[in-house]
């Protein structure tokens, strides 16, 4: 139990950290798929200290609520939404926003009211929602983790092959030449292998238990992620840079 706790609190840490990361240079440069993210890791963090309460004090329903509705539910349909901004556009990602809004509205009102079945939430086993809830809370989770990871999925293999082809990684809509495609590659990869990664609880959990494969995929998951973020932003980061060194020695 010792070991889940610290992988929870670890994957809590690291989602600050890159939700911390992203809110800085939505800041800088208001970029709507940047606030995207940010949400997106927000939502994540509460998912992931969730967990950590619940590993290191035992579950209730109240923590498996907040859980599943940010760990399962809205997560990963935030951060999808980052992926349309970057690769259909603004016009098109506001379009999805306001749907997004709306869903997420109605999936917190299901999952935060849905009647529990008569499975009491306790202890430190990770209860399933396929015995605490009914359909509907389900349903939002299959659709907003599974539809959602295909999206950042397939389009960051689409944008890996165009720019393998030399061509700018989003519709001509968002069209933008990088200076680096190299480093756009290396960190789009990263972010299909950590979708992969945060999909992949189900086999590990024949092997690890299912509350350790939880805990290491989301760990992993998101730190890949966050390696991907870093990647990519390798370019920006050297172009502040020498853009401060020149101020200085100026």
């Amino acid at each position: 139990m010792g070991i889940d706790v610290a992988l929870a609190a670890a994957t809590t840490v690291v989602a600050m950290a890159f939700g911390v990361s992203t809110h800085d240079r939505w800041l800088r440069r208001r970029t709507p798929h940047d606030l995207a993210w940010t949400i997106s890791l927000a939502i994540f963090t509460v998912g992931a200290a969730s967990l950590w309460w619940a590993e290191a004090r035992g579950w209730s329903i109240i923590s498996f609520r907040v859980f599943f509705l940010a760990g399962a539910v809205l997560n990963v349909p935030w951060l999808a939404l980052g992926s349309v901004y970057l690769l259909a556009g603004r016009e098109w990602g506001d379009r999805v926003r306001w749907w997004l809004v709306g869903l997420s509205g109605a999936a917190a009102g299901v999952v935060l009211t849905a009647p529990a079945n008569a499975v009491e939430v306790s202890g430190h086993d990770l209860p399933k929602g396929s015995e605490i809830f009914d359909a509907a809370p389900r349903v939002f989770a299959a659709v907003g983790s599974g539809l959602s990871a295909t999206v950042i999925f397939v389009g960051s293999l689409w944008s890996i092959q165009r720019l393998l082809r030399g061509r700018t990684p989003g519709t001509r809509a968002s069209a933008r030449r990088v200076a680096q495609p190299a480093r756009l590659v290396g960190g789009n990869a990263l972010i299909a292998l950590g979708t992969l990664v945060l999909s992949g609880s189900g086999t590990l959990a024949g092997r690890l238990g299912e509350d350790r494969a939880f805990a290491v995929t989301l760990l992993v998951g998101v730190v890949v992620l966050f390696a991907g973020f870093l990647v990519s932003s390798v370019r920006r980061v050297e172009r502040t840079a020498q853009q401060l060194a020149d101020g200085v020695v100026g």
